[in-house]
């Protein structure tokens, strides 16, 4: 786990080594564990089903719990992979190797630019950075599903709070970064947020909703 003090101004070198250690978080976090997973289990394409996201959710849709949650668990650790691979060089090298990990989920190379929602991956983010604050999540999105059973409400609510339970704590660097993936989740789930708003957002357990 990268150290949570010894912030020191950022060189020129320590630029080179963020970068390095962004572009291999971006590759670890391009992996599409879902895609792969489908198709080697000889389930299909799993972009043809459902939502067609690449992430958990959408695997769960396949009818095997097994695989999705193996595509949940291999989402998360490349997220955390990068985190401890960029700690090796500094905390500003595992802010950019978990950022990396965010984006290359989120947009990943190999399929052109369309990936997963992020929220594993964000969890796993958070567990090598500072693991109260996936701990946190955690419990947030469960207070939250089982109060409306929407999957997608209990992410967003859950991110929201992780940004401002790291500023209270003065985790400044940690919560500028949450801060930034958080937009990008809301965005990835602007079709959530608008079927929520009208009522439409399919619930944990309930029947299924046009994607």
């Amino acid at each position: 786990m990268p150290p949570s003090e010894g912030w020191a101004a950022v060189t020129p070198i320590m630029l080179g080594i963020c970068f390095v250690s962004f572009v291999i978080g971006y590759l670890l976090g391009s992996i599409p564990f879902g895609l792969l997973l489908t198709k080697l289990a000889g389930l299909g394409d799993v972009r043809q089903i459902g939502s067609g996201n690449i992430g958990a959710t959408n695997v769960l849709r396949t009818g095997n719990k097994a695989l999705a949650a193996l595509t949940l668990a291999l989402d998360l650790l490349k997220g955390t992979a990068a985190v401890l691979i960029g700690g090796l060089f500094g905390p500003y090298a595992a802010l950019a190797g978990g950022l990396g990990a965010f984006l290359g989920h989120l947009f990943p190379l190999w399929l052109r630019f369309r990936g997963g929602k992020g929220v594993a991956t964000y969890i796993g983010i958070a567990l090598g950075l500072y693991w109260p604050a996936a701990i946190g999540f955690c419990l947030v999105w469960l207070l939250v599903a089982v109060l409306t059973r929407y999957s997608s409400l209990a992410a967003l609510t859950a991110s929201a709070t992780t940004v401002l339970g790291l500023a209270v704590h003065g985790r400044w660097p940690i919560a500028i970064l949450f801060g930034l993936m958080t937009m990008l989740l809301y965005l990835r789930h602007a079709e959530n947020i608008g079927r929520l708003r009208r009522g439409e957002e399919s619930r944990i357990g309930g029947s299924k909703q046009k994607a």
